[in-house]
């Protein structure tokens, strides 16, 4: 058996998050269309005396280190499903941030997964890992895929879009403490409802991708892809984060094409021309005092890949 395996693992934005009416089960049919960016966590795996779970990293103090942890979780089913034993050393050198809606505990399942596997020499097909992954969450699916991405259903059902040839440049502000997915989700029923229009299935139209969008992603149009973003979320965590409103209009101010709340959030995202106005817009928010730290990348990224084994 390989004495380790290292993979490496993207963060996400939603360039579009079309959320439709509440479900009878609680879910939300959605229309999401996920881009990887390059920012990552590694996750090593190697055998040991038990099933544990250590973490570095700036935000290491709030990631679980029980089995409640998305990672913990992956290595269980996979080894279920294919008799192994699940006594292994889960290492994440976490660089994604945390609670930030950027999917970094989605990442970390489905590295866990991949590194399982290769570790294990399971040999389970990609059909199977992404069953897996959509079995541990709706975001875990992307995390093994990455690139760009169109998710139905509650997102985990995903079809690979096209991407031209250019590089979409982000910077990321990621705010103090985290927003709870499921609250967001609440808060935006909830408004719904405020607003007379109604939260249920019956009340709101069926997600859809923006033609617009999957165009401008097509061609690596980041004027045209600005234009297109959208996030039915967005009003949900500013209503529970009022801060974020400064944060968007503080990049906004600094000249980014677009800004907008990170899937959930609380972490913002904003698409910028290039790397020199990556670095003005960056510069900007760091200045503004509206968040805890300000990241600059770039999108697409693969998704999860062995470095090392």
């Amino acid at each position: 058996m390989t004495a380790s395996v290292t993979v490496r693992v993207p963060a996400k934005v939603n360039v579009q998050l079309a959320v439709g009416g509440l479900r009878p089960d609680g879910f939300h049919d959605l229309a999401n269309v996920f881009l990887a960016v390059g920012l990552y966590d590694e996750i090593t795996v190697a055998p040991a005396d038990e099933l544990r779970v250590t973490c570095t990293g700036p935000d290491a103090g709030q990631v679980p280190l029980d089995r409640t942890n998305l990672a913990a979780r992956a290595a269980l089913a996979l080894a279920e499903r294919h008799g192994r034993d699940s006594r292994v050393h889960i290492h994440i050198d976490k660089d994604i941030p945390v609670a930030g809606g950027m999917a970094g505990g989605s990442a970390d399942g489905a590295g866990a997964l991949l590194a399982c596997d290769a570790l294990w020499g399971t040999g389970a097909s990609r059909e199977e890992l992404l069953e897996i992954c959509a079995e541990l969450g709706s975001d875990v699916p992307f995390s093994l895929v990455g690139g760009a991405a169109l998710g139905r259903g509650r997102g985990e059902l995903l079809t690979p879009l096209e991407v031209g040839g250019g590089t979409f440049h982000w910077v990321f502000a990621v705010a103090d403490g985290g927003l709870s997915t499921p609250a967001v989700y609440a808060e935006c029923d909830r408004l719904r409802e405020a607003s007379g229009t109604g939260a249920g299935i019956a009340d709101v139209p069926d997600p859809e991708a923006s033609a617009a969008l999957l165009d401008a992603l097509r061609t690596g149009d980041a004027a045209a892809l600005a234009a297109a973003v959208s996030n039915d979320l967005q009003a949900a965590a500013v209503s529970l984060r009022p801060s974020l409103a400064a944060t968007l209009a503080a990049g906004t101010e600094a000249g980014a094409l677009a800004a907008m709340v990170s899937g959930s959030g609380p972490t913002t995202a904003f698409l910028v021309t290039d790397e020199t106005e990556a670095t003005k817009v960056a510069d900007a928010l760091r200045a503004s005092g509206t968040c805890r730290a300000v990241r600059v990348t770039s999108g697409p990224a693969a998704g999860a890949t062995v470095l090392r084994s």
